[in-house]
């Protein structure tokens, strides 16, 4: 009985401050990543509204690209019958 009372003394007054002061510390760190996520989402919504005109210039990209394209190919059409 004697064992059953050190063993319950020990486990009060070393294991369980122990536990609390790892669990601080882990409660800590899970603290200071949700504030991290919170800047990062409040950094993505900033960023959508900047994204607006994507579509407009991607489409403006697009045409500019298809007319390279087509004066590339009648280029090398013309250097192919010069060379030919």
């Amino acid at each position: 009985m004697v064992l059953w009372w050190i063993g319950n003394a020990l486990l009060l007054l070393a294991v369980f401050p122990i536990v609390i002061a790892l669990l601080n510390r882990v409660l800590a760190a899970v603290e200071r990543i949700r504030g991290a996520t919170d800047d990062i989402l409040s950094g993505g919504v900033a960023l959508i509204g900047q994204l607006g005109g994507v579509p407009d210039a991607l489409a403006t990209t697009d045409a500019t690209v298809e007319e390279v394209a087509t004066g590339a190919v009648r280029y090398a059409g013309s250097v192919a019958r010069l060379l030919g």
